[in-house]
């Protein structure tokens, strides 16, 4: 021993651990700088005041109530109290108010030990309140398995990309024949439907006026195993041959992740980190359905995509809008992509279509939106290839089409 006394005090406020000091009933007795830095608070917004007052639950967080931030933390914290003993809490997910804006809430992960400090009598008169963020290491940890569930998907994805990168490397070639190339490309990458399952379909390709045969517009059907069909269509900004190059690797792209995929959301988290890779393919739309006759339901799910209507047998239009996310390759850090299930009656229709049938410059889209509605209720009874005609016919500008588009219509 060296005889020198040591200032506690200052080995707490100096301490790299985030540690607050709590009486009995929850108030902030006291707190260290690494408690503030992680906290974002002030002394001042601590001291004296009980901690769930500073720190309440998310209203809007999706977890079970039962197991939210403040119910966990305040089992805890009662169980120090009433046995005496130190608590080590499970990873919490606990969000924080922002300093400063009411009602913003951000998510966070922390890692909670709690350690009672005996008073003179034997009661606690104290707890240590020891808090780890570890949202930085659960995000990651959670972009890891993914990248390991996505496996499968990326070598497929990467086995069709190896394919289209010989195309490429001929479209750049054949640049003094790109006419007799954009048709080749049209019948390549745009071939008529195969009949599957028993259901009908069509399809139509209308390239916009002033731009070659092929443009970046696409669509595609997948058969999938029992009474299942994967339909997707698509949309790449800009026309001619350098937007058809993207075009046709996506649609590949997405046709391989559909077989292999457990949804229409989860297709498209694939073909979004693909999309990142390839030049061109930068706010690329897709909207991808997964149709299954055995239970009379379809999945669907958006990237920036204009809805797909549902026409009933009575006609009635269901514009499916409830599963809609940003375009491909929007976000710098990817995040899972919803989507919704809905029942559809036997002899429905389903279409999907891109933005070039329905949007008109200068004009809202739900002009367009309710053009199509209209049409389709007028249509019900025709049969899909004499609906794709129609709305062709009805829809688009007599005055030149401005933008290509891709149209698909399926009996249910």
């Amino acid at each position: 021993m060296t005889g020198r006394e040591i200032d506690y005090t200052a080995v707490y406020r100096a301490s790299p651990n985030a540690v607050a000091l709590l009486s009995p009933k929850f108030v902030y007795e006291d707190v260290n700088e690494a408690y503030l830095r992680v906290a974002g608070r002030r002394r001042d917004q601590l001291i004296g005041r009980h901690v769930f007052d500073v720190f309440p639950d998310n209203p809007d967080n999706p977890e079970d109530p039962d197991t939210s931030g403040v119910g966990s933390l305040r089992a805890s914290l009662e169980r120090v109290v009433e046995s005496g003993e130190r608590d080590a809490m499970a990873l919490q997910r606990y969000d924080v108010e922002l300093p400063g804006s009411p009602g913003r809430w951000e998510e966070r992960y922390w890692a909670i030990i709690n350690v009672p400090v005996r008073g003179p009598g034997g009661g606690v008169a104290l707890i240590v309140h020891r808090v780890e963020e570890v949202t930085e290491l659960v995000r990651a940890t959670r972009g890891r398995d993914d990248r390991e569930r996505s496996q499968v998907m990326q070598a497929e994805l990467y086995s069709r990309a190896q394919e289209l990168q010989e195309v490429n490397r001929r479209l750049r070639r054949a640049h003094a024949r790109e006419r007799e190339v954009a048709l080749a490309l049209q019948d390549a990458m745009l071939p008529a439907p195969r009949p599957f399952a028993g259901h009908q379909a069509a399809v139509r390709y209308r390239p916009a006026t002033e731009a070659l045969n092929v443009c970046g517009d696409w669509y595609d059907l997948v058969d999938l195993p029992g009474e299942r069909v994967a339909v997707s269509v698509g949309d790449v900004v800009g026309h001619g041959l350098a937007a058809a190059c993207v075009m046709g690797q996506l649609r590949s792209a997405l046709s391989a992740a559909s077989r292999v995929a457990t949804g229409p959301a989860q297709s498209l988290d694939a073909l979004g980190l693909y999309a990142r890779s390839v030049d061109g393919a930068e706010s690329a739309t897709s909207v991808v359905a997964f149709l299954d006759w055995s239970t009379s339901s379809l999945t669907y799910s958006s990237a920036g995509h204009p809805p797909p209507a549902l026409l009933a047998p009575d006609g009635s239009v269901r514009l499916l809008d409830q599963a809609t996310d940003p375009p491909l390759g929007a976000r710098l850090v990817p995040e899972p992509r919803p989507e919704t299930t809905v029942p559809f009656t036997s002899g429905s229709l389903l279409v999907l279509y891109t933005d070039g049938l329905i949007e008109r410059r200068g004009e809202d889209i739900d002009a367009g939106l309710a053009r199509l509605t209209g049409s389709l209720a007028r249509h019900r009874d025709a049969d899909p290839e004499e609906l794709a005609d129609l709305l062709l016919a009805e829809l688009l500008p007599s005055d030149g089409i401005v933008d290509d588009t891709a149209l698909v219509v399926i009996r249910l």
